[in-house]
């Protein structure tokens, strides 16, 4: 396993340069993507002309920055300049961006070099990366099984050591439940601390782009180069960045830690709910105060997500007509193109979750159920902070079972659902949460504990992080197929 700060160190001791880690880099996604499928588009001859740079850079004496010459992957719903950014939608399928996400464009100026953008759910809709209009991606761990999604093609990437980090992005668990089920690091932030320009919108007030990494520091890294107030973004967050990796400590004495009572029972694996209560006996240990804590409205989290992402989506899909961009299908008059090319260019998955949100919003729906699930969310975001009066951060399950089995629910869409039940409420409240490996079931697949921190306590949540898995050694094992 290859850190990004121990590749800056053989390329600031000049063991290796950045030509040759891109090249080897590129070399395993040759030899891996048959059978993983991580990637919808590779970019060789980029990831050497930045890498040639980063080498420029390393024989002219100036300083590197940590990200400087590290091969990382971009979910491929992050609009790239020159690179083709499809969402894994037909409808998008020759779809060129004439612009950079500001995201893209940081990792850019600090010289990361770009290997490729990943698979997803089409349009960032889904939990297992099925509904892929190309290809479905498959778990390192266990090839007949899913990586979970929607940035299921980021964590497989990662987890199958493709690339050292990646982008993802989350709207109910998106980044989350795949890093369970890979078995890596990830994080959504605070709504508001990434700039959203140039991520293609799936649910605008749910979306947020956070890190993927093998490592909590890597995590750390590569969120503290994307973090940041951008005026391009109307709610981006106008504040300063702290150094994210100042607060990697190992232990967790006065931090008191509380265990959400709603996240156990009914529907939760017992292999995963014994991997969770040893990984609170671990931090317990650490020196953190453990408690129980009551959210009564988590439950509720599911089916308000699945009103108010729906009709936002519904509104922001409006735009995939025929006329400004992506496909356009033939037709005798407008409303038979607009037709035919939405009909066309959708999967069954979006074209449900659009019919969904057109009906909420619809005159004589609107009151009885998207304003109603907007003040469910305010009382579900109230539970948080009532919580957050008495400890500093909240833990869970990441998800309620491991990877299951491609094809396993493709057509039970409820019980695909259901996946992000432990991950949904944390983006309705807008807050930060984190997955991390804590074990693994019998089958060898991998479980992930979630932590949920307060408002723009991503500190937090690396402080716990980095010292639960500095105790334990899930983070070091690796899918035995890509050794």
């Amino acid at each position: 396993m290859t850190s990004i700060r121990q590749l800056h160190q053989q390329l600031v001791n000049k063991e290796k340069t950045a030509v040759e880690i891109a090249t080897e880099f590129l070399a395993r996604i040759e030899a891996l993507e048959p059978q993983v499928k991580s990637f919808l588009h590779l970019t060789p001859d980029l990831a050497l002309a930045q890498a040639r740079k980063v080498d420029e850079k390393i024989a002219r004496g100036e300083s590197l920055h940590l990200l400087a010459g590290i091969p990382i992957a971009l979910k491929d719903n992050l609009c790239t300049k020159g690179i083709p950014t499809t969402c894994a939608s037909r409808i998008l399928e020759n779809f060129v961006p004439p612009y950079e996400s500001t995201v893209t464009q940081k990792l850019r100026d600090l010289g990361a070099v770009i290997v490729g953008k990943t698979n997803l759910d089409e349009f960032a809709m889904g939990s297992s990366t099925e509904n892929s209009g190309y290809h479905v991606t498959a778990n390192p761990w266990d090839l007949s099984r899913v990586p979970g999604g929607s940035s299921g093609g980021s964590a497989a990437a990662v987890a199958a050591q493709e690339c050292v980090v990646a982008l993802g992005s989350d709207t109910g668990g998106s980044i989350r439940q795949p890093a369970s089920f890979c078995g890596v690091v990830g994080l959504k932030p605070t709504y508001g601390l990434v700039s959203r320009f140039g991520l293609v919108a799936y649910a605008s007030s749910l979306d947020q782009i956070g890190p993927f990494g093998r490592t909590v520091e890597d995590a750390a890294i590569l969120l503290q180069a994307i973090a940041g107030y951008d005026p391009q973004d109307s709610t981006s967050l106008n504040l300063p960045i702290p150094d994210y990796s100042q607060f990697l400590k190992t232990s967790l004495k006065g931090l008191k830690i509380g265990v959400i009572k709603e996240t156990f029972g009914e529907g939760l694996d017992q292999v995963v709910a014994d991997a969770v209560n040893q990984a609170l006996e671990q931090l317990k240990a650490l020196g953190a105060t453990i408690k129980e804590i009551s959210c009564p409205r988590f439950r509720y989290g599911l089916p308000t997500y699945y009103i108010i992402a729906p009709s936002e989506a519904s509104a922001n899909l409006a735009r995939y007509d025929g006329v400004k961009y992506g496909i356009r299908e033939d037709a005798d008059s407008l409303i038979d193109m607009y037709t035919k090319t939405r009909a066309q260019g959708f999967g069954a998955e979006v074209k449900r979750r659009i019919m969904l949100g057109t009906y909420t919003l619809s005159a004589g729906y609107y009151d009885a159920y998207y304003l109603k699930a907007q003040k469910v969310r305010t009382l579900i975001k109230e539970d948080f902070d009532r919580a957050f009066q008495s400890v500093d951060v909240l833990v869970s399950p990441t998800s309620p079972t491991t990877a299951f089995k491609a094809g396993e629910k493709t057509a039970d869409p409820l019980s695909m659902y259901l996946s992000d039940l432990m991950t949904i409420p944390v983006n309705l409240a807008g807050l930060p949460g984190l997955s991390l490996p804590c074990g693994f079931d019998g089958q060898g697949l991998p479980i992930g504990l979630q932590l949920v921190g307060n408002v723009l306590r991503e500190d937090q949540l690396f402080h716990v992080a980095h010292a639960y898995e500095q105790a334990t050694d899930w983070h070091k094992r690796q899918p035995s197929f890509t050794n």
